[in-house]
């Protein structure tokens, strides 16, 4: 087995890669920059090449120092993340959710949360991807999908998918609502991902005579740039509650797309939740019901 590289030198070079510069990288490690650079130099030494170039003002890779970085600090996270799951917090809660969920419902809602539990540290992950209970070390998701989810899930219902056309007033200024077909197949549109305005159309039997539209990769983008006057977006009806409610987004016409995957709380089931994440529960079930 080829003889691992000392940690210390492993530890000073994912620090100096981070910051590409000995002296911002012993602030962080709290040592002096000589050390620092003395460690970096042990690492070349030891795998006989070197790792980054010294310029006048700083550091850059080199193409094999960019791409060791890279697996060293994924590393170094791992680790990190190995240990944190050792060390009991009883009053952590970490949920899973989209960044479009996050951004227009939880966060929304959270100074309640945070008034009524002050002691749970709820910390959210949003993210895309589906992340692991396990390895990421999740208590609960939210996802948009369709059950079965797995037995080794449990999984509640929040919301369903009903999906709204919405635009902000200045788009549709001296137009009268709900708007007529003609004048929504002319404005422009606004698409996400979930590609969604053709069956929305199809199913009003309206063309879309608004050109290419601007197309963005997550559905809060394309909120924000309806809210900003750009198009008229397709959008979860409760995640445009507020704005609606504020006079910021108006719904253009009555019409509504029924998903078939709706919005669900999961959380693993056969494992006894604790006190915290079981109020987290409760209150998000409460809290999407009182807003259905």
């Amino acid at each position: 087995m080829t003889q691992l590289p000392p940690l210390n030198s492993l530890r000073a070079f994912d620090v100096t890669g981070r910051h590409l510069n000995f002296r911002a990288a012993a602030d962080e490690m709290g040592v002096t920059q000589g050390a620092v650079a003395q460690q970096v130099r042990q690492l070349e030494a030891h795998l006989g090449m070197a790792l980054f170039e010294r310029l006048p003002k700083g550091l850059a890779f080199t193409p094999s120092g960019r791409s060791y970085h890279a697996r060293i600090a994924t590393a170094f996270e791992e680790l990190h993340a190995a240990t944190e799951t050792l060390r009991p917090e009883p009053n952590k809660v970490v949920i899973s959710v989209t960044p479009t969920f996050a951004a227009k419902w939880l966060i929304p809602n959270l100074p309640e949360f945070s008034a009524a539990y002050p002691e749970i540290d709820l910390r959210i992950l949003a993210t895309e991807k589906l992340s692991s209970f396990h390895s990421d070390g999740i208590d609960l998701a939210i996802r948009h999908g369709q059950p079965p989810f797995g037995a080794a899930l449990d999984a509640i219902r929040l919301f369903r998918q009903k999906i709204i056309a919405v635009a902000a007033p200045t788009l549709i200024a001296g137009e009268r609502l709900p708007l007529d077909l003609a004048t929504l197949s002319r404005l422009p549109k606004l698409h996400d991902s979930h590609d969604l305005w053709p069956a929305f159309l199809k199913q009003l039997n309206v063309e879309d005579n608004g050109g290419h539209g601007l197309r963005l990769s997550q559905t809060a983008l394309a909120m924000d740039a309806a809210l900003s006057g750009q198009g008229v977006a397709l959008v979860s009806d409760f995640h445009a509650k507020r704005d609606i409610a504020a006079n910021r987004l108006v719904q253009v016409i009555p019409d509504a797309l029924m998903g078939k995957q709706d919005f669900y709380l999961l959380a693993p089931r056969g494992s006894k939740r604790g006190t915290s994440t079981q109020t987290v529960v409760d209150w998000l079930t409460s809290t999407a019901l009182a807003g259905a």
